[in-house]
């Protein structure tokens, strides 16, 4: 990056650091996002699949995800763009925020209520929109109010949430209610209470707030414009997107059957038991990695080595996968792909996409646009998953692909230029 292109990006970043009670909110704010996705995901999801249709619960289960991570990448950019454009005098971010708790609870009320696949794709689709867009609201206050000496740090923090949805999660449906609509009931109620700290006790900073009333209004045109970035006019834009893509289309493909793999690959006796676990083993691997991580790149101001090294832990964890069909060989890849490496991941690159935005007032639907590579590998990784397990070597297959995906985007992340 060119010393005056520096200097114009400096100019828009924010210069106050941000204290640990407004991390902390945040942190929660994005933990009841990452449970509402999570918990159903891993758990209420493919319970409720096995009820309906036990001979096919990985292909149901495939559609339903697949047409939620849809809603999601349709969502996400729109929400992040309202939200930009956004004067009331409650901010920009936390009336989406709410507003997205609200309404991706009653989704997860709505999803636990049905018997039919149909009926339950449709409830999920509706809380993946809420969802979504609470999501828009929680990821943009990094970009908008953090110092790039703190992003990593704070990024680390933000991330822990998303593992700890995991686990969290996994422990409120599996031990304090019992049954599938109980859990999402319980998961619904979560999803509201943990955004409420940020949105009731954080206001956002005036100036931030006031520089959205001189935007020009948000036309269908434009609406639409938006969800393409020019990777020729913003390469590193371009490359974060595709190395992002990657890692979790490498993410989903080893994680998207975990409960199936206990069973029929690991045959452990308690698969419900092993994937709260693993969880557990993945969130204190990610707490272990994720803040040092976020710590080690402010100060040293890199991003892309500790991208490439989560890339390639994540990598061997996938192998080992692959080879070992064995409880104590997933409980080690679990501490490896689910937790060191991902950790590290959430981390660093959270905070090198926010040096890579191409305009401070389109932060949260640059954003939106980013999260498309969260979302997009949740439509692609069953369509990709289900062929391989059954024609291409079954776990194997499955995860040697993910390690060459994942190894893929170690690759591309040099292609960044304009971060260290």
């Amino acid at each position: 990056m060119q010393p005056a292109a520096a200097a114009v990006v400096a100019a828009t970043e924010p210069q106050r650091a941000v204290r640990p009670r407004w991390t902390g909110a945040l942190s929660l704010a994005n933990l009841a996002v990452f449970l509402g996705f999570f918990t159903p995901i891993q758990i209420l999801l493919p319970e409720q699949l096995a009820h309906v249709d036990a001979d096919h619960k990985a292909v149901l289960l495939s559609w339903v995800t697949g047409v939620g991570a849809l809603v999601a990448m349709l969502v996400n950019p729109l929400a992040g763009a309202l939200s930009d454009r956004t004067t009331s005098r409650f901010g920009r971010r936390r009336p989406w925020i709410l507003a997205g708790a609200l309404l991706g609870a009653g989704g997860l009320l709505l999803t636990g209520a049905q018997r039919g696949p149909v009926a339950i794709t449709a409830g999920w689709a509706l809380s993946q929109t809420g969802l979504n867009v609470m999501l828009a609201g929680v990821t943009a206050p990094v970009a908008d109010q953090v110092p790039l000496a703190q992003r990593a740090q704070v990024s680390g923090w933000t991330g822990i949430s998303q593992s700890l949805g995991l686990v969290v999660g996994a422990l409120l449906v599996t031990t304090v209610v019992t049954g599938i609509r109980s859990g999402y009931a319980l998961t619904a109620a979560a999803v509201v209470l943990l955004a409420l700290p940020f949105v009731l006790l954080f206001p956002e900073p005036l100036p931030r707030q006031a520089a959205a009333v001189a935007r020009p209004p948000l036309r269908a045109r434009t609406l639409l414009a938006g969800y393409w970035v020019s990777p020729r006019r913003h390469p590193d834009f371009g490359w974060a997107f595709l190395t992002r893509f990657l890692i979790n289309l490498g993410n989903a493909i080893g994680t998207l059957y975990l409960l199936y793999y206990l069973t029929d690959a690991v045959h452990y006796p308690a698969p419900d038991q092993g994937v709260l676990i693993l969880t557990a083993l993945y969130t204190l691997a990610a707490l272990l990695t994720a803040i040092p991580a976020g710590v080690v790149s402010d100060r040293t101001g890199r991003r892309r080595a500790p991208v490439v090294l989560s890339c390639l832990v994540m990598a061997a964890a996938a192998v080992l996968l692959a080879l070992l069909h064995s409880w104590p060989a997933t409980v080690a890849a679990a501490l490896l792909l689910l937790g060191a490496g991902y950790g590290i991941y959430l981390a660093v690159d959270q905070a090198l996409v926010t040096q890579v935005l191409p305009a401070a007032a389109d932060r949260a639907k640059d954003l939106g646009v980013i999260n498309i590579a969260n979302a997009g590998p949740q439509v692609l990784a069953p369509a990709l998953a289900a062929p391989v397990v059954a024609h291409l070597g079954g776990y194997l297959g499955l995860y040697l692909v993910t390690a060459l995906v994942t190894l893929l985007a170690a690759v591309l992340v040099g292609r960044i230029r304009g971060v260290a």
